[in-house]
């Protein structure tokens, strides 16, 4: 394998990574009637929606439908991507939900 042909692997599993990254979270928020697009812009108010959330989204389910991902499995995948802002922002939903119950 050339060093391209690595390149390009490794940026393809990242890429492959960062959507089912975006999946878990975007189910999450499903499975909580939050909105994945609204969680998102309250980390990252000033970029534009993530392209692989909005791909993800289309392969939400009905909280009814999917299973359950547990707070931290969901904070744990975003600290493998290093992805503090919408890590505190999902800790600030985990802390409202838990009021509310």
């Amino acid at each position: 394998m050339t060093q391209k042909e690595m390149e390009q692997q490794l940026r393809q599993n990242y890429e492959r990574d960062e959507r089912m990254m975006a999946l878990v979270f975007a189910q999450w928020c499903v499975n909580h009637n939050l909105d994945p697009v609204e969680v998102y812009r309250k980390a990252y108010p000033h970029q534009e929606t993530s392209p692989a959330l909005v791909e993800m989204l289309e392969l939400t389910v009905p909280k009814e439908e999917a299973g359950e991902i547990e707070h931290d499995t969901l904070l744990g995948v975003l600290s493998l991507f290093d992805n503090s802002d919408l890590a505190a922002v999902v800790m600030e939903e985990i802390q409202s939900l838990r009021k509310t119950k």
